[in-house]
């Protein structure tokens, strides 16, 4: 008797497609009859080198030929020495210190402890629309959908939530939000967590799962004065915005600011399962040895696989390509909304690019949906993200070129003829 093929797989895991790839190369995944689909997900921002990318594979099965695990409480393997010595090229002063772990909520969990600790401070600032994970610590933080934290109260305590500058939101400018968003900051210092109790403020410079929302420059700027001014530590969640999604290596880099940590994942590894922090030697000495560690982290072959990702971004400029295939995208996305007013806004940094869909001042769901349906049929895959699953993401591997783009806009087009016209015509 036949069988469904997730099966006995289980049904927590929510599903884009029932797709199978047999390999995948660059920005395609194929399947077994070889019909190839453009991977414009990038396994939620992860393949930035594209897939299987040669440099990457060569690197894997080299060490895994060597040293596959050496838990790094006991030896301490080549790869990772080589990785933390990377990092540290390609981080701001005074970022000099690495520590390695599985997942970007691993990650997050060991930022807010290393704050801290570091602090003696028990508080921590979020903002309205982040995403920092699904563990218990990263739920408590996360506010961009009930479905992440619903049923699972009560949540670690002492995380408080600040506007984040979502401008098209709001329906105000750029200054104005920030203006507002910067005033009701100082007003959760003064009525919610005082500084002297606030250990870190912690914030995605681009939301991801928000909405794909750009922070302002000077709303960042804005943050690492107020850190700075009240002895809070300033965190960045680079998870999605990291290793060249926003054109350059760091979306911080982009407002001119440094912040006292870096939380990142996704990108660092191509695939592999790795995350880590990066902190000042000054501020990781205040973390008490074995306070925190794990089994998994700073394994030689996933450091061998995050080791060879910088090379290649380094080597083949891979943040100056997202740069300037993200404004090519843009510029292909804006001619599509001048024809489709239902596209309310595109936005974005690099290749990290958000369309909202909205009709009648109201955020619309089912166009979106029903265009990202049109695009899986044409073998374009596509996720939406925001709180009212109304904005369709854009994140395609940074080896991406202007021809593929054009393929993507082609199809993305298509769609929209056929799910804007098929929602407006039923009165969705």
């Amino acid at each position: 008797m036949a069988t469904h093929p997730l099966e006995h797989l289980s049904p927590v895991w929510t599903h884009l497609t029932t797709l199978q790839p047999e390999r995948g190369e660059g920005i395609y995944l194929y399947d077994s009859d070889g019909n190839a689909y453009i991977d414009f997900t990038s396994g939620i921002g992860v393949t930035n080198t594209g897939h299987a990318h040669p440099r990457v594979v060569a690197a894997i099965q080299a060490q895994a030929a060597k040293l596959i695990h050496g838990q790094i409480n006991v030896v301490v393997s080549p790869p990772v020495i080589a990785l933390a010595n990377a990092l540290n090229e390609i981080t701001p002063e005074p970022i000099d210190s690495f520590f390695f772990s599985n997942s970007g909520a691993e990650a997050t969990e060991g930022a807010v402890k290393l704050a801290r600790a570091a602090t003696r401070r028990p508080n921590i600032i979020v903002f309205q629309g982040s995403f920092h994970g699904r563990t218990a610590q990263t739920m408590a933080m996360t506010t961009s959908k009930t479905v992440y934290r619903a049923g699972y109260q009560p949540l670690p305590g002492g995380i408080f939530v600040a506007p984040f500058p979502y401008s098209y939101a709001y329906g105000w400018d750029d200054d104005t939000t920030v203006d507002f968003c910067i005033r009701q900051l100082h007003h959760v210092l003064k009525t919610q967590t005082a500084p002297e109790e606030t250990a870190a403020i912690v914030i995605e410079p681009v939301l991801g799962e928000g909405g794909y929302v750009p922070a302002p420059e000077r709303f960042l700027q804005a943050l690492r004065e107020i850190c700075t001014e009240y002895g809070i530590l300033f965190v960045c969640d680079e998870v999605q915005t990291g290793f060249g999604r926003t054109g350059a290596f760091w979306a911080f880099e982009h407002a001119g600011v440094t912040p006292d940590i870096i939380i990142m994942a996704k990108g660092l590894g191509s695939g592999v399962p790795i995350s880590a922090i990066g902190a000042s030697r000054a501020l990781m000495e205040k973390w008490t040895p074995g306070s925190h560690g794990g089994t998994y982290g700073g394994g030689a072959l996933v450091a061998a696989a995050a080791l060879a990702t910088i090379e290649v971004m380094r080597d083949e400029d891979l943040p100056g390509n997202a740069a300037r295939m993200g404004a090519y995208l843009m510029d292909g996305l804006r001619e599509l909304q001048a024809e489709y007013p239902v596209m309310g806004d595109v936005r974005g940094r690099g290749l990290m690019v958000g369309v909202e869909f909205t009709r009648n001042g109201q955020a619309d769901k089912a166009t979106a949906k029903a265009v990202q349906v049109a695009c899986l049929e044409r073998r374009l895959l596509l996720l939406t993200c925001g709180s009212y699953e109304n904005v369709i993401r854009w994140i395609p591997p940074l080896v991406v070129n202007q021809a593929q783009i054009d393929d993507a806009l082609r199809i993305f087009a298509e769609a929209l003829s056929v799910g804007s016209t098929a929602n407006h015509e039923s009165g969705i």
